[in-house]
């Protein structure tokens, strides 16, 4: 991406998560397993340890992917602390404050954990019972938060601890299970720390054993920024064209030999479906890339593909 800006080295940096307004330590462990659900419950004793070795005494959030493994992942959280030597080693509160928070809260199951100091967050609760959660774990009251990953965006809740329970959720769509964005999963590491309280933050992100040194390459090295422009070049053929800038399919091809994606295609071809990675075969993939979307953009109606003397198309936009 510098490169391609002009930026020379003495502008470029890449930060370490420790840069941060609270310095954080991120522990990535991989487990085995070829089936979602199984793999996600052997995470939950490692996801107990965790709490009891980096936040044994302050606030620890543990992100998991669905409604479902909130519930379990509290369950079992709950069944690992009645083992140990105090079941209610979560909970920060008398007996009376407990009972007038649990009476206002409608969900059982919610009720159930609040008991043991650990609360459920996600989109299915009532706004009631999220907002009495959320109160609870702001005081410090409860220790422990499991919640879906809207948390990280929604609401401003840091803890010293975050656990991420599985990088994968179930996509409805495609019926099957898919990896969170990249994005999701350092939005959620976000919120290890607390600036007022915490000298350092600790992320403990726990994945599929194939995937652990993707994570680690990711987190401690420069990684790649692919191109999207393949998928938005309509849209963007489309408005040069109106502006005069291309008129015909070489300007298209030119246009696109000044893009971020040319610069990414030299580089990672594989990514980007390209047979030959000679100067010829990317030539060919510029052109019928262009020569494809002038003739969606003029089957839509968006501009016309008129006949030149170079045998060449030749691009008009519909309102000219």
């Amino acid at each position: 991406v510098a490169d391609w800006l002009g930026v020379d080295e003495g502008g470029l940096f890449n930060f370490h998560p420790s840069v941060r307004p609270v310095p954080m330590q991120v522990h990535i462990q991989g487990y085995e397993g070829k089936h979602y659900c199984p793999r996600m419950a052997t995470m939950n004793k490692p996801a107990f340890a965790a709490i009891l070795d980096y936040s044994s005494e302050q606030p620890a959030i543990v992100f998991v992917s669905s409604r479902r493994q909130t519930r379990l992942t509290a369950l079992d959280l709950i069944q690992h602390a009645a083992t140990s030597d105090n079941p209610y080693r979560f909970r920060h509160m008398s007996e009376d404050e407990l009972e007038i928070s649990l009476a206002q809260v409608k969900d059982a199951n919610v009720r159930h954990t609040l008991s043991f100091g650990i609360g459920l967050h996600h989109a299915g609760l009532a706004e009631g019972d999220r907002a009495i959660v959320e109160s609870l774990f702001e005081q410090c009251k409860i220790q422990v938060l499991v919640s879906t990953s809207t948390l990280a965006w929604g609401v401003n809740l840091p803890a010293h601890l975050v656990v991420i329970k599985g990088t994968e959720f179930y996509d409805a769509p495609t019926r099957r299970y898919v990896d969170f964005p990249i994005t999701d999963v350092l939005q959620m590491m976000g919120r290890a720390g607390r600036p007022q309280f915490d000298t350092v933050g600790i992320a403990v992100v726990m994945v599929h054993a194939p995937k652990k040194n993707f994570y680690k390459k990711f987190l401690y090295e420069p990684f790649p920024v692919e191109s999207s422009l393949a998928d938005a070049l309509h849209d963007h053929l489309n408005a040069e064209v109106a502006c005069g800038t291309i008129a015909r399919v070489g300007d298209a091809v030119d246009y696109l030999t000044w893009t971020y994606l040319f610069r990414r295609l030299l580089c990672n071809p594989s990514y980007y479906h390209l047979a030959q990675a000679d100067a010829d075969g990317i030539a060919a993939h510029l052109r019928e890339l262009a020569t494809s979307t002038l003739e969606d953009l003029a089957e839509a109606g968006c501009l016309e593909l008129l006949p030149a003397e170079s045998a060449e198309a030749a691009a008009a936009g519909v309102g000219d």
